[in-house]
């Protein structure tokens, strides 16, 4: 099976899975294999949900046989996430023990209910879904098929790619390019803590998708969405968009929250259009005294333990997706036993004393606690007569509530709630995030102290070992003052 170049493996069989050959885990989707027709995979955890991918990067996956003669390959490969649910980020599975290739136009997994097809009273709706390629390969002459094919799906790959959208589909719903139009512009960055002039948005994803809130486009899905990357100038060109009302959204890595274009985008059949410069000015009240993690609405760069030998996969060994294991939410207990997370700003590394994920805690009793982090940072000077601001992005939540209390645990009541939010289910599913949430908060200065501070983290509702919260990047920012930092110090 392969789905990217680093993300290739042989696979168990179907009758691994059997209650012969294999150990229901903690659902379904999980077993272990301690029994498998080649021995090879005794030890193993099969689960679908390790080969989920990014909307954005699924674009080919199959098969490679290197039994028949000659060894061939299946592959199927989607030229366009227009008809896709929940943006470029949303992830979906894509093939799995069987042999089995999915293609999956629309799912809750990673959002939940927040996804679901919702339709009022005599509501029309119909959408174009595909077409797909299926590309078959083989090989007769030359060695390493495992690599030639898989080289060969990527080309043919980037052939459909170039051919989107397609010109043979008889059907008047499904619209070829010269009854499609496009958009293109320039998208900057201002931040006045960063810099004095406005950066470019390198890499930015920009997209059109239906009007709404700002970020909405992470729940829509009853229409469609164009994205595409802007350049190291931050130009970008969108081709291809079918006629309709859109807003233009866009998300900038290395910074916080989303932006949204102001004006509603009309396109029509054979449109070009340029919205011209656009600026981006993400959300900031003062400067940065402290900053945990990447903005980059994942945990990846948090630390992600060694999984139970017990319950591996042996592909992420020593692979740079480690967090797609079995099993890690486990991990937490066995690092923390009877303590929670204890963070101290200009001391630890995130990358290191960072936990990837805020998971419940399973007791003797066999019933699940919540937990509560502390970061710790010291302030040599407070402004008591004005605010500061903790900012709080969170990659995913499932069925939980996220309380924030400032220098003082005590208190029933927390400074801030995000009361329950989440139904991603990522933690179960192995993913390092699902839906992106940021949150503002504000901290009188009289709750601060000149010398050492806390902020306590504490996430209830703990009612299984699937619930938690993973965060993306947790900032605290000055009171508002002129460029720099003047009251305290920054710190990752």
């Amino acid at each position: 099976m392969a789905m990217s170049d680093n993300r290739q493996r042989y696979m168990p069989l179907p009758d691994d899975r059997t209650a012969e050959r294999g150990q229901p885990l903690a659902y379904p989707e999980a077993v272990l294999l301690v029994n498998p027709v080649e021995p090879e995979f005794k030890g193993e955890v099969d689960d679908k949900y390790q080969y989920s991918i990014e909307n954005k990067n699924n674009r080919v996956h199959g098969w490679i046989s290197t039994v028949t003669d000659p060894p061939m390959g299946f592959w199927q490969i989607t030229p366009s996430e227009e008809f896709k649910s929940g943006g470029p980020l949303k992830q979906c599975l894509t093939s799995h023990v069987g042999p089995i290739t999915l293609a999956i136009f629309h799912s809750t997994h990673y959002s939940g209910a927040d996804l679901i097809l919702q339709f009022g009273p005599n509501e029309p709706w119909k959408k174009v879904f595909g077409p797909v390629f299926i590309h078959l390969n083989s090989l007769v002459n030359g060695d390493d098929p495992l690599k030639r094919l898989w080289e060969d799906a990527k080309q043919q790959m980037e052939v459909e790619v170039q051919s989107w959208p397609y010109d043979f589909p008889a059907s008047k719903d499904f619209l070829p390019l010269d009854q499609r139009g496009s958009v293109s512009g320039r998208l900057l960055v201002h931040d006045r803590y960063i810099s004095d002039e406005d950066l470019p948005g390198n890499g930015t994803l920009v997209g059109l998708a239906a009007p709404g809130d700002v970020g909405s486009w992470q729940f829509e899905c009853k229409g469609y969405q164009f994205w595409t990357k802007a350049d190291e100038k931050g130009c970008f060109s969108i081709t291809g968009i079918r006629p309709g009302t859109y807003n233009l959204f866009a998300y900038v890595p290395g910074l916080i929250g989303d932006y949204r274009y102001d004006a509603e985008v009309t396109i029509s059949p054979g449109c070009d259009k340029d919205v011209g410069t656009l600026v981006y000015e993400p959300p900031r009240s003062g400067p940065t005294l402290w900053e945990i993690g990447i903005p980059d609405r994942t945990a990846a760069e948090f630390f992600v333990p060694d999984p139970n030998p017990k319950y591996i996969n042996k592909l992420y060994l020593n692979h740079t997706d480690r967090f797609r294991q079995y099993g890690l939410w486990e991990r937490y207990a066995d690092l923390y036993p009877h303590n929670d997370m204890v963070y101290t700003v200009g001391v630890s590394d995130y990358r290191k004393d960072f936990f990837f994920a805020q998971v419940t805690r399973k007791t003797d009793n066999n019933t699940y606690q919540g937990s509560t982090w502390q970061i710790k940072f010291k302030l040599d000077i407070v402004d008591k007569n004005n605010t500061y601001k903790l900012r709080i992005a969170l990659a995913t939540a499932h069925v939980s509530d996220l309380q924030v209390r400032i220098n003082d645990l005590r208190p029933s009541n927390p400074h801030f709630s995000t009361g329950l939010i989440g139904n991603d289910n990522t933690i179960a599913r192995h993913g390092i995030h699902g839906l992106y949430r940021l949150y503002n908060v504000d901290v009188p200065g009289v709750q601060l102290v000149e010398g050492n501070n806390t902020i306590f983290l504490t996430r209830t509702w703990s009612t299984s070992p699937f619930q938690g919260i993973m965060y993306d990047y947790i900032r605290l920012e000055g009171p508002p003052s002129s460029k720099g930092n003047n009251l305290g110090f920054s710190s990752k």
